[in-house]
């Protein structure tokens, strides 16, 4: 508050942008309740409050004023919706949809339940795993980083592959530590200058020393260039967490996490389209 003015801001001071979600799902993009409230957060109101938790308390105690959830509902639909959610997922032999024995096989979210805030990069995983286990996303991890021996070692990861033929839910819960290996998109060891390349069931590797790293989605064709000369530093998102840029191919773009998990880490997302 300022120190001009002896008035205490009312909670009519505060403005809400949004409307109340009626739709569960809508609310899988707020891993807790504060993340929700901090949507309805205009920076007026952290003018006038001076203080984030003080504007959030004010809309949680005024919620039905504000037309929100409160933190009973918020965590009860949440919990409804996710431990409703199946997802059906392709098979891990063939890696087509509705085909092998495990075509009908469902899976919960393995990120359900997990706090991932202070983990950039498993936070932004989890957002879209629903999304890269139906189809709708597809997702390419480049992490840079030292492996156990100390050697700097990168990699590009298909992130659908890796939930399909590991138990994901043991990197959301911190038990093991999501880095590239050599059965990977890519991989490459500085150190021993050891290189391998793997196409996946979604993603064809295009690799030659004249015009780089590439892959192609199997479905709709599209290239995604991953040569960091292609792409520009993008800009930075409201939250100061992503660096975006979409120059990467057709319906795709370039995510840069800001971490400290790793020396490095890009998203590459990909939204293919149905064939004609």
């Amino acid at each position: 508050m300022s120190s001009t003015n002896n008035e205490t801001p009312s909670s009519s001071s505060v403005v809400v942008g949004g409307n109340s979600i009626t739709d569960p799902k809508s609310l899988f993009k707020y891993p807790t309740y504060e993340d929700y409230l901090d949507e309805k957060i205009t920076t007026k109101d952290l003018f006038y409050l001076e203080n984030q938790d003080l504007a959030r308390a004010i809309i949680e105690n005024e919620f039905k004023r504000y037309n929100i959830l409160s933190r009973e509902q918020f965590e009860e639909q949440k919990k409804k919706y996710m431990l409703s959610l199946t997802v059906k997922t392709p098979s891990l032999s063939t890696g087509m949809m509705g085909s092998g024995n495990d075509s009908n096989k469902t899976d919960r979210l393995c990120s359900f339940g997990k706090d991932l805030r202070n983990y950039p990069l498993l936070n932004e995983l989890a957002k879209r795993e629903a999304k890269v286990r139906s189809g709708r996303l597809n997702t390419i991890i480049f992490i840079r980083d030292y492996d156990k021996k100390g050697n700097e070692v990168s990699g590009y990861i298909d992130y659908g592959h890796r939930l399909k033929s590991e138990d994901f839910e043991e990197y959301f819960s911190l038990k093991k530590r999501l880095m590239p290996k050599t059965s990977d998109l890519s991989y490459y060891n500085w150190k021993t200058q050891t290189v391998s390349y793997n196409n996946s069931s979604t993603f064809q590797v295009i690799a030659n020393s004249e015009n780089g790293l590439f892959f192609r989605h199997r479905r709709d064709r599209k290239v995604i260039s991953v040569d960091p000369k292609s792409n520009s530093d993008g800009t930075l998102n409201g939250d100061n967490s992503i660096l975006q840029d979409t120059s990467v191919g057709d319906n795709s773009e370039r995510r840069v996490i800001k971490t400290d998990e790793y020396l490095q880490v890009i998203l590459y997302e990909h939204r293919p389209r149905r064939k004609n």
